[in-house]
């Protein structure tokens, strides 16, 4: 199946390198043996909350470890192989990026671009939605998933640089330039996705139109209360929540990166309980404990986690993620948005519609942060009927 969709359309700069997963049997075993002797911490007050209010339950990471010892990667690893994966060298980094490629001339493309604990993974189920549905010689459109720069199979961040958002940015888009797409491409992000989306749509001008399922912002000067419609504010209880109770992890990342790099590094199990509980809490409901666990054991085998966090940096100081967005960000290319109740920050659409020209625009009535895994089927009919419209 994966050789079918992995032919490189005309036109291309660049001949990627053809790439398999294939995690080592000394990885598994180390892995499994790590697993095995790394201690849970006491039974406390806090862990024995059933709400998480303050984090993970003992209970739950007791069971996940468990579950993890006996956790089938190679079954995991042969549904990553089924698609095609690619490695591309760009600014002295290897950048890895899974694609359906279509063998139409006048095919659509379109980047998908993941955040943070994400990995390309999250978007594997709407990749699974269209392989149902199209062959090479139908498919509309090229589909293109990279692995951000610091994320599981591409390399870097750089080591003797302050490599950001807008490098990131920088490098995503010459790869889809060097794929032969400067004509034009539709860029979709979410979390450090939306981010860097934003950053394609204002700074790059092969990116044509950009389509994102997250607005960091509060409320602008201009948008009066009266705009916001009572589902909208009851919604705004969970940006409440979060800002409130969630952000130990975003103040931990942003100003103390290389000590939390190093500190959940150095057992999986720590790993487990700091991405885990995102997972748990992010989501419009928990995700299933398989799914967090092939995250989670991608992160282990390729050592994402330290190299993955430089984003947060940006935000400090002041934590700007509390402030109205910079205009200098404001889309004026075609943007649209799909509004998941759940999702961290519901921004209101009067919100969203001041940070660029909204075109396209649905609320959906469930679905949380991780859209693409929560409701791949509802994320991809949004982005491709915006991909149509514009």
């Amino acid at each position: 199946m994966a050789s079918a969709f992995n032919k490189i359309p005309p036109g291309t700069k660049i001949n990627p390198s053809p790439f398999n997963v294939n995690i080592s049997d000394e990885q598994l075993e180390e892995l499994q043996l790590l697993v095995k002797l790394s201690k849970v911490a006491p039974p406390t007050f806090e862990g024995l909350q059933p709400d998480r209010k303050y984090g993970i339950t003992t209970e739950w990471l007791v069971n996940a470890k468990e579950a993890w010892k006996t956790f089938d990667w190679r079954s995991v690893e042969r549904h990553i192989n089924s698609f095609p994966h690619f490695t591309y060298e760009i600014e002295g980094l290897d950048v890895h990026f899974v694609a359906l490629f279509s063998e139409k001339q006048d095919a659509t493309p379109i980047l998908f671009i993941h955040g943070w604990p994400g990995i390309f993974l999250e978007f594997l189920p709407i990749l699974s939605l269209i392989r149902e549905i199209y062959t090479p010689a139908t498919l509309p459109y090229h589909f293109i998933v990279p692995s951000l720069p610091g994320y599981t199979f591409s390399s870097g961040p750089p080591l003797d640089k302050d490599f950001g958002t807008q490098d990131a940015a920088r490098v995503l888009n010459q790869v889809m330039v060097n794929l032969g797409f400067e004509g034009g491409y539709v860029a979709q992000g979410g979390d450090v996705g939306a981010k860097i989306g934003r950053i394609l749509a204002v700074d790059h001008d092969a990116c044509k139109a950009v389509h994102l399922n997250v607005c960091f912002t509060s409320q602008p000067d201009n948008v009066p209360d009266s705009a916001v419609t009572e589902v909208e504010k009851r919604n705004l209880a969970r940006w409440d929540w979060f800002r409130t109770f969630g952000m130990g992890y975003y103040v931990e990342h942003g100003t103390r990166t290389s000590t939390i790099g190093n500190a959940i590094s150095t057992n999986p199990v720590a790993l487990l309980a700091w991405i885990g509980e995102k997972f748990l809490d992010w989501p419009d409901g928990p995700l299933p404990l398989h799914v967090i666990l092939e995250s989670v054991s991608l992160y282990w085998f390729t050592e994402t986690f330290p190299r993955s966090i430089y984003s947060y940096r940006e935000a400090f100081p002041p934590p700007k993620i509390m402030q109205t967005l910079d205009p200098r960000w404001y889309i004026h290319k075609p943007f649209g948005f799909s509004y998941f109740p759940m999702e961290l920050l519901p921004a209101p659409r009067a919100w969203i519609e001041a940070t660029g020209n909204l075109v396209f625009y649905r609320e959906h009535d469930k679905g949380g942060h991780f859209a693409a895994l929560e409701r791949p089927q509802d994320l991809l009919d949004d982005v491709l009927a915006f991909s149509e419209q514009v």
